[in-house]
């Protein structure tokens, strides 16, 4: 919603991902909440310790909402919950909707189908995030890899 937890730490994992994988140059990233009530701050601490401790940096990272524009500039629009989703397809432009999806659509490895705001919660709640990340993060490359590469 306000892009300092989990959307900046889907940005910065999926980030690290993609630059690893050898495809910085071919897939572009970015990050915005639904809500525009952190446009420029920085993630939420307790985000970037979670991801410093695997090794993502989230540092330079600014919050900001999402733009119509958005929608036609990247070829996926992918959410963290249902009510960001909905959110999202009801700002999206006609003809474009079929962008627009849940992140965790892409996780291989759990059943969750939304990636629970850790804001209000203990500290565990952003290790949880990190793990439902990290997990769709290497099904989405590994998605594209196939479109991008044919491999």
């Amino acid at each position: 919603m306000g892009n300092i937890c989990r959307s900046p730490t889907a940005e910065g994992v999926f980030r690290y991902f993609v630059e690893t994988g050898g495809l910085a140059r071919r897939i572009q990233i970015d990050s915005a909440g639904t809500h525009g009530y952190h446009a420029g701050e920085a993630p939420d601490p307790r985000s970037c310790a979670a991801a410093g401790r695997r090794g993502y940096d989230l540092s330079r990272l600014r919050a900001r909402q999402v733009k119509t524009a958005d929608f036609e500039r990247f070829d996926l629009v992918l959410a963290m919950d249902e009510q960001n989703l909905r959110h999202l397809l009801r700002i999206c432009p006609e003809g474009l909707q079929h962008k627009v999806k849940l992140f965790l659509a892409y996780a291989r490895n759990f059943e969750e189908r939304e990636v629970p705001d850790p804001y209000y919660g203990s500290g565990g709640g952003f290790e949880h995030v990190l793990d439902l990340i990290e997990d769709a993060s290497a099904g989405l490359l590994s998605d594209l890899r196939k479109q991008l590469t044919g491999t």
